[in-house]
């Protein structure tokens, strides 16, 4: 399929060979069609199929048609080909692989491209070979692999055979100057290359065709340099885009400031253009291009206040945008209370952070970006295995598989644009500064603060409060409490040390608590008044994979905090969720500095733990106490979260295996609905995310999440009123021939012409000119029959009529220039037909008019 952004055409290449032109302005296919030349050329070759097309840069009048045989130019002018060519290796020639050198090959034809000057054209074959032509008189002028020039010439000695990945995709590019150009080449390498990516081959400046001598135009293609576009070593790129500075044409390939380019895996990487460094798409694409930028491991959401989101705007050094344009509709704030701020993981170590949005309602679009790799000062084996954001002061935390924390705060950074990390030694159990490993382009946003060198297997729990804290649970079963204030270390300790207790209390435990280890995978603070206490406090809640909960009490002391271990919960299954809520309000305990600031005046919370397992809801006191239970029967739960609904209160949602969402009321637990959610991936719901504003964040597939509203209307979203593309915008001018061109006898041909020489005669009318035809009706009923007359008399102006009428005749002479339209028009009078078209579209126009005013 080839398109050009200045035709109303799209050319459509069909598995036998020929091509069709669909008309997009007035959607409907075209007569026009294009036959397979090279089966007329050739009727004795089997299988001629087609493998691309593309227009002249330069000169809209001709297309370069690609067969698996050869190449073929066809004038839209003279409607006949031009030039032909076809690729031929002699006996001992080693061509793009070397093998069968003894005989006579023809490598199939797998690309073709015009030089941006319309004065060369290239065909890669599937032996490696890239073959450049004379476009006027079709001659070969050199034939090279990626590694090897001169390929087509029969060597004196044997050729050993190399295997050669076929080429992908080929692009003539060149700079702001088209005749300053390069190659930038998808495949064609040689199996055993120890380098992996894009091939860019710099030709640079063309040399004057008209004064070149044939030697000097073959050596051009030699090339002065070839540099290679890194990517990953275990991926190949199947495709790419590149991004042009300014000018949409020259087949997308002017003046490219990045290449976007695709993998085997599956993922994007981008890349500097043609330097081939990598560039970070935040703030750069749109999230849904990110997701694969590389793959997504892990998600999690906070319910971030909306005044301090908007002042999460980083500050970071960047260049060029890829992606400008479009307008947002001005629309009301639906909401003023938190938004969902989610925690994007990706394969490359990279955590990206961004507003979900309510409905499309987003008021602070930009991306975070923090770089775990970096603040570890390690870039292997860094896999992130568990991320909290707390949500008033927007401090981040990120665990991994070997054990580490990294903290980052929000500040500004003094090492900015110079790199001042330094390698630490290792200090496992205790914690690091890592204030100097902030990013060098990174003037403001979340700064590494601490590293926490836990070495206690992989973090599996983290809880970043509002109030300084951070609480880490390992795999191998431990436990550990930060304070930020320090920074220090206030509390340590094993799972198995703080259920000592609980095992000689409940023996119907022990046995199941042998069977395996007990470590954490919830973490939540919260302030209240805890059981056998007059005073509420602040609370760090722990569940374990066993169903254990386990309480602590921080108490203020006189080089900070202490932490004390008040009891143990048991419940029958892995914890979910625990949520700490207010007995009397309803409303969530949460930890934050106003209300820990009036515990000194004697505030006093009375609240509750709603925890959830895999099958039963249980709320009760903290530390000890049984309270209410419900179980869900025969399905396991896989996400929960308190939720609030914005008129009833709050309520718990539950999503399940079964891909079901419910909601339970509090405190009675009454099932209040349900629903099925068959757009979620039954094999990643343990993955979901249930928000605090009753929104589920859930995969949809490997690269995909969707948002849905539990208290929502239960309709569809409606389109967006935002501006993605402007049609009064002014597309740049198609580059045209040159003066030399036109004097040697090129003739010029525009979009207009091409829509008279594909379209026809019988060409409709398009909507714009339908519509100024109606208002010239409507105005001509308007103004009376004598002012009909005088306009027709009147020789200054012209309807749309005569203008159509005008047009034609002109496009006709023009195109008859130099003996091209001799045949169009000697067959059947091409021109006069038109002018009867129009006569006869001008007096049906005025008999409607007539009858209507009649009528």
């Amino acid at each position: 399929m080839l398109t050009d952004a200045m035709l109303d055409w799209v050319f459509l290449g069909s598995s036998s060979g020929d091509v069709f032109a669909y008309d997009l302005d007035r959607e409907r296919p075209s007569s026009f069609r294009i036959p397979n030349f090279w089966r007329e050329k050739d009727p004795m070759a089997m299988s001629v199929g087609l493998v691309g097309l593309q227009l002249h840069p330069r000169d809209i009048g001709k297309l370069l048609i690609a067969y698996t045989h050869g190449a073929v130019i066809f004038s839209f002018k003279q409607n006949v080909p031009t030039n032909f060519f076809e690729y031929q290796l002699p006996p001992g020639a080693p061509g793009g692989n070397g093998a069968a050198v003894n005989d006579v090959r023809k490598p199939k034809l797998t690309h073709a491209l015009w030089h941006p000057s319309g004065t060369f054209v290239l065909t890669a074959h599937d032996d490696g070979s890239l073959v450049f032509w004379d476009s006027k008189d079709g001659r070969m002028l050199a034939a090279r692999s990626l590694y090897k020039t001169k390929v087509n010439m029969p060597l004196p000695g044997p050729s050993a055979a190399t295997p050669v990945a076929p080429f992908v995709k080929i692009s003539w590019c060149c700079k702001e100057n088209p005749d300053d150009t390069a190659l930038l080449i998808a495949g064609g390498r040689v199996a055993d290359d120890p380098e992996s990516g894009l091939t860019f081959l710099d030709l640079g400046l063309t040399p004057v065709y008209a004064t070149s001598s044939w030697e000097i135009l073959a050596s051009h293609f030699d090339g002065k340099r070839r540099l290679t576009l890194p990517t990953p070593p275990e991926a190949n790129v199947i495709n790419y885009c590149l991004v042009p500075r300014s000018s949409p044409h020259f087949d997308g390939a002017q003046d490219p400031i990045a290449v976007i380019a695709m993998l085997s895996s599956g993922e994007l990487i981008t890349m500097s253009f043609p330097s081939g460094y990598p560039i970070s798409p935040t703030n750069m694409l749109h999230p849904s291009l990110s997701f694969v930028h590389p793959f997504v491991q892990k998600i999690a959401v906070s319910t971030v206040p909306r005044d301090r989101w908007l002042g999460m705007v980083e500050q970071r050094n960047k260049g060029a945008s890829i992606l400008e344009g479009g307008s947002e509709a001005r629309k009301p704030s639906k909401r003023s209370g938190g938004r969902n701020v989610i925690q994007v993981v990706h394969a490359d170590s990279i955590v990206r952070i961004w507003d979900v949005g309510f409905d499309d309602e987003i008021d602070n679009s930009e991306l975070l970006q923090v770089d775990v790799a970096r603040a570890l000062n390690r870039f292997e084996d860094v896999s992130i295995t568990s991320i909290d954001m707390a949500e008033v002061t927007g401090e981040f935390a990120a665990g991994t598989a070997t054990g580490e924390v990294v903290v980052y705060r929000w500040g500004s950074n003094k090492y900015f644009g110079g790199d001042a990390s330094q390698p630490a030694p290792a200090s496992p159990g205790r914690l690091t500064d890592i204030s100097s490993r902030a990013e060098p382009s990174l003037r403001e946003g979340l700064q590494p603060l601490v590293l926490y060198e836990m070495a206690q297997g992989p973090v599996t729990a983290l809880s970043v409060s509002d109030i300084g804290f951070v609480a880490v649970g390992s795999e191998l079963g431990f436990f550990s409490i930060i304070d930020l204030r320090g920074p220090s270390i206030i509390y340590q300790a094993s799972t198995a040390e703080f259920t000592k207790e609980e095992k000689r209390s409940f023996l119907k435990r022990d046995s199941k608590s042998a069977q395996g280890k007990d470590w954490p995978v919830v973490i939540e603070f919260g302030v209240m008044t805890l059981e056998n206490d007059n005073y509420s406090s602040i609370a760090c809640f722990v569940g374990t994979n066993s169903g254990r909960i386990a309480t602590f009490k921080l108490l203020p002391s006189a080089k900070g905090y202490t932490v004390q271990h008040v009891g143990v919960a048991s419940l029958d299954d892995k914890i979910i969720a625990i949520c700490a809520m207010d007995a009397d309000s309803g409303r969530p305990a949460a930890a934050t500095g106003n209300v820990v600031a009036s515990l000194r005046e004697g505030y006093q919370v009375n609240g509750v733990l709603v925890a959830v397992t895999q099958t039963e809801i249980r709320v009760f006191k903290p530390a000890t106490s049984k309270g209410a239970s419900k179980s869900f029967g025969d399905q396991l739960c896989d996400a929960a979260s308190v939720t609030e609904c914005q008129l009833s209160g709050f309520a718990l949602v539950a999503l399940f295996g079964d891909r079901t969402a419910r909601a339970y009321s509090l405190p009675g637990l009454k099932e209040l609905g349900r629903s099925t959610l068959s757009m979620l991936d039954p094999s990643r719901t343990m993955s979901a995310v249930v928000t605090k504003t009753g929104d589920i964040v859930g995969w949809t597939g490997p690269s995909e999440i969707t948002v849905l509203s539990v208290w929502g209307t239960g309709k569809g979203l409606e389109n967006t009123m935002d501006t993605l593309v402007n049609p009064e915008l002014l597309m740049p001018p198609r580059p045209t021939i040159s003066n030399l061109q036109w004097i040697s006898g090129t003739q010029y041909v525009s979009p207009t012409d091409l829509d008279l020489l594909i379209g026809g005669p019988d060409r409709p009318p398009s909507k714009r000119m339908i519509a100024a035809a109606a208002a010239e009706e409507r105005q001509a009923r308007s103004a009376g029959s004598a002012r009909r007359g005088a306009r027709a008399g009147s020789s200054q102006q012209q309807g749309w009529g005569e203008y159509l009428s005008q047009q034609l005749s002109e496009r006709t002479e023009k195109l008859n220039f130099m003996g091209t339209m001799d045949n169009l028009q000697a067959s059947s009078g091409w021109a006069d037909d038109v002018g009867k078209y129009v006569q006869s579209t001008k007096r049906n126009m005025l008999l409607g008019g007539l009858k209507k005013s009649i009528l």
